[in-house]
């Protein structure tokens, strides 16, 4: 959920910083929908993985043992 949060408030943010760096462009328009769509599912993924690893390797851990170790 944080992490669709940053994606959109990033999007909202991107918008107007794009008339900015306009010039910095090349092939490429400021506002290009397949651009800021890859970028928005390729940070959401990056993050569903950086949750999912320890969150699987969490689960493999007896909870007895854990709290025993506390």
């Amino acid at each position: 959920m944080l992490a669709l949060i940053g994606v959109a408030a990033g999007l909202v943010g991107a918008f107007p910083l794009t008339r900015l760096m306009a010039s910095l462009l090349f092939g490429v328009q400021p506002t290009d929908p397949l651009t800021f769509a890859a970028i928005a599912l390729l940070l959401t993924g990056v993050a569903l993985v950086a949750c999912y690893i320890p969150g699987r390797r969490a689960t493999k851990v007896d909870p007895v043992v854990s709290l025993r170790y506390e």
